[in-house]
């Protein structure tokens, strides 16, 4: 069997770009439909069966159920020289005040995901429609995955206590699970908005990972008019524990990133009642997980401080967040110049460090991966100015692009993914991850 050339991996994109543009009226579709039914994290049970849709009218063999609500399809190639993971995300965002909230449940898809579930089954049809997948030397896994943002906490720590998911985070949960475990690489798509230069794809960048926590802090009621000195106050305690975290502020190291930015979510249940139930959440990020678990500690003595202080107790229950977020750089090129070619080199630019978190960095330290965006959105994400104002860039073309660097990458015997898949060092094995984490829990 022969290789292929870089005149046939021309004329491969070529091909699986014509038929994913046969197709662009029912993609555009799919992306509207899911826009306009928004669903939260392991609730996506209608967003997760248009997937299924999709993929049996493709007769492309695949599995739901999935961490509740996943969907993972196969695409064989004549050779199965590397495995690469095509990914989109299930769930919404709560944004009650979006023009297209749902009405009951708060959720809006303000996050663009509905989008990547578009690009996702416009991939599939692409690949299908065109009959490229008979010319490539790797297979193809169509991954439909639940529960990126990070919303609905308590019921989700719920799920987890009744051993229905292990981790918060969708992708986390697929690693857990062993979804990932014949893998090789993985690309994902977030939608975007075009910047002032009018840059529509961003490649490359970091991102921040994080821990959250919820803390319950406990102290004793009493009449606040009448009897205040025979209680204890929770809220003050609450209040030096903010206290105390801002006060390590000056020992965060500026390069790393760290983000603390709690809440409380109940401050007592009566005026007149020295409050003795207060509730607080928070997240701790920062740009390396050796950081984040470094001030993770520091914030967990200033809350406990704060409780000691007054004589109460503080309760805090650890939540795994996200890992940062990494970009191999060869699949970024790779990418990059699919996005050249299809947009021009002024559309397209690198990009930074952004201190926001996702569970695909979880994926991009156990293997080689990228997040590329693409624009097509506009507004202001995760709020009700969020809106589409181009959706064949965000949904047609975002599919065009994860196809084409499917076919760069798995063409030629898979050489691109097996030379990245040889040279990538991972910063965790899957056990590893695994024991990061059930370290953290125990601290």
């Amino acid at each position: 069997m022969t290789n292929s050339g870089p005149a046939d991996i021309a004329r491969l994109k070529q091909a699986v770009m014509a038929a994913i543009d046969k197709r662009k009226d029912e993609i555009i579709a799919i992306g509207d439909d899911i826009f306009a039914h928004p669903e939260l994290g392991y609730k996506e049970f209608r967003t997760a069966d248009i997937v299924q849709q999709c993929f049996q009218g493709l007769s492309i063999p695949h599995r739901s159920g999935i961490a509740i609500t996943g969907v993972k399809g196969w695409l064989k190639g004549r050779q199965s020289n590397a495995r690469l993971a095509i990914m989109g995300e299930l769930d919404s965002v709560l944004c009650p005040d979006h023009p297209f909230a749902d009405p009951k449940t708060g959720a809006a898809h303000s996050c663009g995901h509905h989008g990547m579930i578009a690009g996702l089954c416009g991939v599939a049809m692409g690949l299908v429609d065109s009959g490229v997948m008979s010319e490539l030397d790797g297979d193809i896994a169509l991954m439909a995955v639940p529960a990126e943002e990070y919303v609905e906490i308590e019921y989700r720590a719920k799920l987890r206590r009744e051993g229905k998911i292990q981790f918060l985070g969708g992708k986390q949960e697929f690693i857990a699970l062993g979804e990932l475990d014949d893998i090789d690489l993985a690309i994902l798509v977030h939608m975007g908005t075009e910047d002032e230069e009018g840059h529509k794809v961003s490649v490359g960048g970091t991102s921040n990972g994080f821990v959250g926590k919820f803390i319950k802090f406990k102290g004793k009621e009493a009449h606040a008019g009448g009897a205040p000195h025979a209680g204890i106050n929770a809220l003050n305690a609450a209040m030096l524990g903010l206290m105390g975290i801002h006060a390590q502020r000056e020992t965060l190291r500026d390069g790393d990133n760290i983000r603390i930015h709690p809440i409380v979510n109940k401050g007592g249940d009566l005026v007149n009642i020295i409050p003795a139930d207060v509730r607080m959440e928070t997240y701790v990020r920062g740009r390396a997980m050796d950081a984040v678990l470094d001030a993770s500690r520091k914030v967990n003595r200033a809350l406990r401080a704060g409780a000691m202080a007054v004589g109460a107790d503080a309760d805090i229950e650890e939540i795994p967040g996200y890992m940062p977020q990494i970009s191999e750089e060869r699949m970024t090129e790779l990418f990059r110049a699919n996005a050249i070619e299809l947009l021009g080199e002024q559309a397209v630019k690198y990009g930074g460090h952004g201190t926001g978190s996702s569970d695909m960095g979880d994926i991009t330290q156990i293997m080689p991966g990228i997040q590329p965006g693409v624009a097509g959105a506009g507004g202001v994400f995760h709020s009700k100015t969020f809106e589409m104002v181009d959706r064949y860039l965000a949904y047609v073309v975002q599919a065009k692009l994860m196809a084409c660097t499917a076919i760069d990458l798995l063409a030629n015997g898979a050489a691109e993914a097996v030379k990245i898949k040889q040279d990538y060092r991972p910063n965790y094995t899957k056990q590893s991850y695994l024991d990061m984490w059930a370290s953290f829990f125990a601290e």
